[in-house]
């Protein structure tokens, strides 16, 4: 846990000098298993109703939406 803590902190500071591996590791820990995998997307699936998920993408080993990750992260924290 103090590991994810650490990574979320890190996003907040700077979303763009994320790792791919750090924002899965964050997203399977809030949001559970992938439900796509295996392509440069992973999309995982949120609580609530409207748009029900999280998708993320790997660009050369870089994160992307890592906003939108942070976005659902305060929102299951409210």
């Amino acid at each position: 846990m103090k590991g994810i803590i650490q990574i979320v902190a890190k996003m907040r500071q700077n979303p763009k000098g994320i790792k791919f591996s750090e924002l899965v590791k964050v997203c399977e820990h809030y949001f559970g298993q992938t439900r796509q995998n295996g392509t440069s997307h992973r999309i995982y699936q949120t609580p609530w109703h409207g748009d029900p998920r999280v998708n993320i993408q790997n660009s050369n080993g870089k994160a992307c939406q890592v906003k939108q990750v942070l976005k659902a992260i305060d929102r299951l924290d409210a």
